[in-house]
């Protein structure tokens, strides 16, 4: 029989949130075992760091700017498409023998469309369940999906949706056909907002010290930061407000939202080991995206910076095979590249068209071209990264090798002419091929973003209550 396969995602954890890999301010001991135990590729990208066109790529391979999905707004058309001709992950795995199974967030649209999977349980379940109980409302302290300011979750750990995500998990692996492979998406909401740690993990972090944001030349003050950049910040968060002291403190609760994550899948390994499924499963780990912090005075995703768009992965070989673990890998990775991998693993020819590259062959370097919104774009080169927004016309040059978290940019310095006039044409050859609507004249269309906060007339932090339309209860 085909080795079992699991993708575990979380939503908005950013790269540098691993203990293993660095972080000395956080605790994640499982995922730090997933580290000791695979592959990990240190340079993950999203190549649009928003919810539903990564979690878009996952499923059909494809990046979103080949696929047209660069936003929250509408991907169903793609998606139906791509089911009906069986190319979707769980729809090819499916009928090639396994049993697939969708555990927590997937945000499709519509929310109960299954686009392959054999089944599928939801958030908007989680939050029916809890409906018909006669208990405290989870998520009830009324702090929006978008809003970076921390609180604590109304509910114990118990009945968090993180553990229903894990309890869900496990009772599909205990009560699964043991004559097929299975693969099973365990989706995670957090840690994205609300920053609401159930109270013991945020107790957790009472006396650890949390790194403060990070500001560049070109981020030293709000007020030299391009407003294009911004404006999804003001849209949507008040991080801007936020004093250093806050920021910590949003911190600590999006750290501690991670650590109830990794604690819980403490669980899910031991039923793993419980049933002696750690020598025949590939366990994978990834997120859709990152989460600014306040990096540079911005918050949320949908930015090429590293913390919106650097991710981490790990993969997890199993017992039985010969893989080399406990290793770093830095060629350029990005989530594109889940879809070929598991397909590999799996034994079954890929469809046509997937740029992709099968990750346990990754030996070389390449280019990752991102485009996000239509309005936010990348190119990265040799670890030279290029972002660029059409919305004022802004362009931002880093080197990676030197400068890791893009505090110097380099866009007017001469040593670097060469690379960023190089950069520059590598992307709008790129746009040319797959969004050429974007350019006129060989030229990206610009517009003018909003001068001040004060221009901007629908703020939105992502209230909601009860409208079970949309998979979005985090």
């Amino acid at each position: 029989m085909k080795d079992n396969i699991i993708l575990i995602t979380t939503d908005q954890q950013r790269f540098d949130t691993i203990q293993a890999l660095g972080n000395n301010s956080i605790f994640t001991p499982h995922l730090n075992y997933l580290v000791s135990q695979g592959i990990s590729f240190t340079r993950c990208y999203a190549d649009c760091p928003i919810c539903v066109p990564s979690r878009t790529t996952i499923m059909t391979g494809k990046k979103g700017f080949e696929s047209k999905v660069i936003s929250n707004a509408n991907h169903q058309s793609f998606m139906e498409e791509t089911t009906n001709k069986k190319e979707t992950l769980p729809g090819i795995l499916t009928h090639n023998g396994y049993q697939t199974k969708a555990m927590g967030k997937m945000h499709f649209e519509p929310a109960r469309a299954c686009y392959g999977f054999e089944s599928m349980r939801l958030p908007l379940d989680y939050m029916r369940e809890y409906d018909k109980k006669d208990s405290i409302r989870p998520k009830a302290h009324g702090i929006g999906e978008c809003e970076l300011e921390p609180v604590i979750s109304t509910v114990d750990v118990k009945d968090s949706i993180t553990t229903w995500t894990i309890d869900g998990s496990i009772d599909f692996i205990e009560t699964r056909d043991p004559l097929r492979p299975f693969f099973l998406w365990t989706s995670f909401t957090k840690p994205h907002p609300p920053f609401d740690p159930c109270k013991d993990f945020w107790d957790l972090y009472e006396n650890i010290p949390m790194p403060d944001a990070i500001y560049g030349d070109w981020s030293k003050n709000i007020e030299d930061v391009p407003m294009g950049f911004l404006e999804g910040s003001f849209e949507n968060t008040n991080v801007h407000l936020f004093s250093k002291e806050q920021l910590r403190a949003s911190r600590r609760a999006y750290y501690a939202c991670i650590s109830q994550i990794d604690y819980s899948l403490g669980l899910l390994f031991g039923c793993l080991r419980e049933n002696n499924l750690f020598e025949n499963t590939w366990i994978i780990f990834t997120s859709d995206h990152g989460e600014m912090l306040g990096d540079h005075h911005l918050g949320q995703k949908n930015l090429f910076f590293e913390g919106s768009s650097h991710i981490p992965l790990i993969i997890v070989p199993p017992k039985n095979s010969n893989y080399e673990i406990n290793k770093t890998i830095d060629y350029l990775a990005e989530i594109n590249d889940i879809y070929p991998t598991i397909l590999s693993i799996a034994g079954i020819d890929m469809p046509k068209g997937i740029t992709g590259k099968n990750l346990l062959e990754l030996n070389e370097e390449r280019i990752f071209y991102g485009n996000s919104l239509n309005k936010h774009f990348c190119v990265m080169k040799d670890n030279i990264k290029l972002i660029y927004c059409s919305r004022g016309d802004n362009k931002l040059l880093f080197d990676l090798n030197k400068d890791k978290m893009e505090t110097k940019n380099l866009i007017n310095d001469e040593n670097y002419k060469d690379i960023k006039n190089e950069l520059w044409n590598l992307l709008i050859e790129n746009t040319k091929k797959y969004n050429k609507e974007l350019l006129k004249d060989g030229y990206f269309i610009t517009s003018n973003p909003p001068k001040n906060i004060n221009e901007i007339k629908n703020r939105w932090f992502g209230f909601h209550f009860k409208d079970y339309s949309v998979d979005t209860f985090h």
